[in-house]
């Protein structure tokens, strides 16, 4: 009996450790799909189109970002008389409506400033005024939603209107790019994650015909679809965007990125900002996994968020917190029953993601050269210092440290191999580490070399553990603006 239990105890090791590596194989799949964007893709149903445009930009304390931001819009490459700018003002204490005033009078009749007395209801509010605005006037043909702190390249709305000209496109988005002048290691990593998430695998999606989400900061609807989503934006989740994206999908209209339509954006300079950020879009993803549990899994002829692909896709990202402790926990309880075979597992496991970690990365810095040249290095450590000792640990099993000519026995071997085989779970816990850390060390240096060696990865995976416990607890969903200092490039 006792020897059958053991089977059974390794049978489920073996999967659990199987399990976290479905994450890794998922995305090198949807990876796949982003050469083949450039055969299949929308700009064949596109045509030159420019609809008359009203821009709601939610601003909230935003005095040292806006006037840069309108002034972009109102240099736009689009016609002058077919645009116009609602700036929403959320009862902000700072010079924001001074700001927005005094652009409003500089662009009569193009800019218009709507002031909210009470605030802090969160964005969705926020754009809901701007959005009643709009569409109680029929000059309205389009809507763009925008952040208060992103510069749109001149040809970016035009890139994205012409989207618009088929009639089954409901909504469009563009390419956010960090932009800052000057980015942190914070930002940088961002930015190699931004082509990651948005230039890749929104290509991807493209091609599978079903959209995880609209870019918050750049999203373009037009009027028929927006009042076919209910004339407003939900608020009751924290992910208002991705809601929104679903409902138009839901509705039979198509989501389309464009990626030549270029957006910048400032991001999170330090891993506290990041944290709060994150933990927000996490939490949203949460909510809007749950509300929509009726679509997933169920194909349908009316939209694709059902099929088999995007919801792999969805969960793959949403679980790979849980795969990576499930594959950690799974390879140490593997070594204490068998140990030989723990070892072929976690070197299988490893060269699946040395394998991933070659195709994704090259893919990925090809993709948006601006970025590869301001965070190439950031992309190379992406999984972290860590894993990649671990990838070259796989490499060699046979002597764990012999890649640096270092031989260890006993119980020190024993300690790498056991940190080795839990390296996700063990970054995952430093990634906690560093949120305590950072801001409180007079050192940024110390944070900041302890993040590429935790990695950006982990590090997210944290903040969305984070999330899962925040959700199981109830705790309060507010909805926190990351604050913006006026960083981006001009």
């Amino acid at each position: 009996m006792a020897d059958v239990l053991l089977r059974v105890l390794e049978i489920l090791c073996i999967v659990a450790v199987a399990f976290g590596a479905i994450p890794v194989l998922v995305g090198v799949y949807q990876y796949l799909f982003v050469p083949v964007h450039a055969l299949r893709n929308h700009w064949p149903r596109s045509a030159p189109y420019l609809p008359r445009v009203v821009v709601v930009l939610p601003a909230w304390n935003e005095g040292a970002v806006l006037e840069a931001s309108l002034e972009r819009l109102m240099h736009l490459e689009y016609p002058p008389e077919r645009l116009r700018v609602l700036v929403v003002d959320d009862a902000s204490t700072d010079d924001t409506p001074v700001v927005a005033r005094a652009m409003a009078a500089r662009h009569p009749g193009r800019i218009l400033h709507l002031r909210r007395e009470q605030g802090g209801q969160g964005k969705a509010h926020t754009l809901n005024h701007g959005i009643a605005t709009a569409l109680a006037d029929d000059w309205m043909e389009a809507l763009l939603v925008m952040d208060a702190d992103v510069i749109f390249a001149p040809e970016s709305l035009r890139r994205m209107t012409r989207h618009l000209a088929d009639p089954e496109v409901g909504a469009v988005t563009g390419y956010i790019a960090e932009g800052s002048r000057r980015p942190a290691s914070v930002a940088r990593f961002i930015g190699y994650e931004y082509v990651a998430a948005q230039a890749a695998a929104r290509r991807a999606q493209n091609v599978l015909g079903a959209m995880a989400c609209l870019a918050g900061g750049a999203q373009l609807h037009s009027r028929a679809n927006l009042v076919a989503v209910g004339g407003a934006i939900d608020t009751t989740t924290l992910a208002e965007d991705t809601y929104t994206t679903f409902l138009t999908q839901l509705g039979g209209k198509r989501v389309v990125f464009d990626p030549t339509a270029h957006v910048l954006a400032e991001e999170p300079a330090s891993v506290q900002a990041l944290w709060k950020q994150r933990l927000r879009w996490a939490r949203g993803n949460i909510q809007i996994t749950s509300r929509f549990r009726k679509v997933w899994f169920r194909p349908s002829r009316e939209h694709r968020l059902g099929s088999v692909s995007f919801g792999v896709i969805w969960f793959s990202v949403l679980g790979l917190p849980v795969a990576a402790v499930l594959a950690s926990l799974g390879l140490v309880t593997l070594h204490l029953l068998d140990d030989v075979a723990a070892l072929e597992l976690f070197t299988i496991l490893w060269w699946v993601a040395v394998l991933a970690y070659v195709y994704v990365t090259m893919l990925t810095l090809l993709i948006d050269p601006r970025t590869a040249r301001r965070a190439w290095f950031e992309g190379l450590t992406f999984p972290g210092l860590g894993a990649i000792v671990v990838m070259v640990a796989a490499w060699r099993p046979d002597t764990w440290l012999g890649f640096v000519g270092i031989e260890v026995t006993g119980t020190t071997h024993v300690v790498i191999l056991y940190v080795l085989y839990a390296w996700p779970m063990v970054a995952m816990c430093l990634a906690w580490l560093l949120k305590l850390l950072d801001g409180v060390l007079p050192w940024r240096w110390i944070t900041s070399l302890l993040l590429y060696v935790i990695g950006f990865g982990p590090l997210l995976c944290a903040i969305s553990l984070d999330s899962y416990v925040k959700e199981i607890t109830g705790a309060a969903t507010t909805w926190d603006k990351t604050e913006k200092t006026g960083r981006v490039m001009g």
